[in-house]
């Protein structure tokens, strides 16, 4: 069975108020993205790994490089417009047959145990993704006014989402909408079942300035 890691690092991390994208930014000595892909690299399975860049930033890709040893090794592919664009721009060198996760490239805490496990399910499952449950009180916009829900009703998604590769590759045929919002919802178009596997909290999306301080907490407790 051949296995693919699409990690995401398109994005500009406006939110981090940086003059670098979010992936770039250090984390315990080096660059946030590189903690990323040697998750992938060094997990049981050991996908191929295809990351997904804006080429405006790959200069500077090349220098981080090597300036910091890294020779894991990497296919670049061009971002698109949106997410789905360069899901789909990854696909295009995925081989029939396969097992693929789409991961967020500022996502470097996820666990070897949560990407085998995902691989592993996708193979008889098909479309599998995890989320944990909110830990907080959640609330529903109604118009003017809000109403309180079933926090355990709530399910908070995470990355890698995995899926076999034919459909995966079937539902990106699809003509981009704004609805889709993430790979499930894409591949949920089709008429496909997703399956809901547990997630892990310490999984994070680094999106603030204060999730860097997190992941370097995550990561020394690891060490």
């Amino acid at each position: 069975m051949k296995y693919y890691a699409i990690i995401v690092a398109g994005g500009s991390g406006s939110r981090m108020k940086s003059d670098i994208p979010k992936q770039f930014l250090l984390l315990q000595g080096k660059p946030v993205l590189m903690h990323t892909i040697e998750a992938f690299y060094y997990s049981d399975l050991k996908p191929e790994i295809i990351l997904v860049l804006n080429l405006k930033y790959l200069k500077l890709w090349s220098e981080l490089i090597t300036k910091f040893n890294f020779d894991i090794p990497v296919i670049v592919v061009n971002n698109g417009e949106q997410r789905f664009h360069s899901v789909k721009n990854a696909l295009s060198i995925v081989q029939e047959g396969s097992i693929v996760a789409v991961h967020d490239a500022v996502r470097p805490i996820v666990s070897n145990e949560l990407i085998t496990r995902s691989f592993r399910l996708a193979a008889g499952s098909k479309a599998v993704i995890p989320a944990v449950t909110s830990k907080d009180s959640v609330r529903k916009k109604e118009g003017d006014h809000t109403k309180a829900l079933n926090r355990e009703e709530i399910l908070l998604v995470q990355t890698p989402q995995v899926f076999q590769s034919n459909l995966l590759q079937h539902a990106y045929l699809q003509d981009y909408s704004p609805e889709f919002t993430d790979d499930a919802s894409v591949v949920e178009k089709t008429g496909i079942k997703i399956v809901v596997t547990e997630g892990d909290y310490k999984n994070i999306k680094i999106t603030y300035a204060e999730d860097l301080q997190l992941a370097e907490v995550y990561l020394q407790n690891r060490a």
